[in-house]
């Protein structure tokens, strides 16, 4: 069984959406930790719920960001855990916990990569004009949201369409395709050549793309 852990900044919606998975016996893993670096997260809160180790790890408490990641893979490493999720980590993930890690740390961005990297995916999308728009599960890498993808689901911009509005249809397909790319890892199906992953044994995912329902 896949052993799990959690980085979470803010209210953990996709966190919860990997424990809704677990529980539900769609996922065979199990979350093994939660760490945070802000006390008033609450994703604490859906730890504690599910009971589930939770930590606060404090930036400030660090002379610097590689001895803060340092910890934190050290935690993880404690834990036993197998494959590090970020889950709403508002913070570029650096080099001590790739390394400790390494093609095993995943993100969820809220847009099509590498289109609209970084901060307000769905704003800049929207700023740009574009026609759809989406989200993508991807391996880290040191970049900002550079890493391999692995799944990505497409989602329309309709007309009137605000941040808030498209973040709240593109968060539907997050909560989808986040415990869908961990299965596949969960089930060794994840194949990384260069930065292109390959699906073994699923032609239907192997596209990168789900399609949004029909409108």
């Amino acid at each position: 069984m896949l052993k799990i852990g959690v980085l979470a900044s803010g209210r953990g919606s996709n966190f919860q959406a990997i424990i809704d998975a677990v529980e539900n016996k769609k996922l065979k893993a199990s979350v093994e930790i939660l760490i945070t670096d802000n006390l008033s997260a609450f994703a604490i809160e859906r730890a504690k719920k599910h009971n589930i180790k939770h930590i606060f790890i404090n930036l400030k408490d660090f002379a610097t960001k590689d001895e803060f990641f340092k910890r934190i893979a050290n935690e993880m490493k404690s834990c036993g855990v197998e494959l590090v999720i970020l889950a709403g980590f508002m913070r570029i993930v650096r080099k001590p916990l790739i390394d400790a890690f390494p093609h095993r740390i995943m993100n969820i961005h809220p847009a099509l990569l590498p289109s609209f990297p970084g901060l307000h995916g769905q704003k800049q999308a929207l700023d740009y004009g574009v026609k759809i728009s989406g989200c993508t599960v991807h391996f880290v890498d040191e970049g900002m949201d550079t890493g391999p993808v692995i799944i990505q689901a497409a989602v329309p911009v309709l007309p009137g369409d605000t941040e808030d509005t498209l973040s709240e249809r593109i968060l539907v397909f997050e909560h989808k395709i986040y415990p869908e790319a961990v299965m596949l890892f969960s089930e060794g199906r994840l194949e990384i050549k260069g930065n292109i992953v390959r699906i073994k044994d699923h032609p239907q995912v192997s596209s990168n793309i789900v399609n949004p329902p029909n409108r």
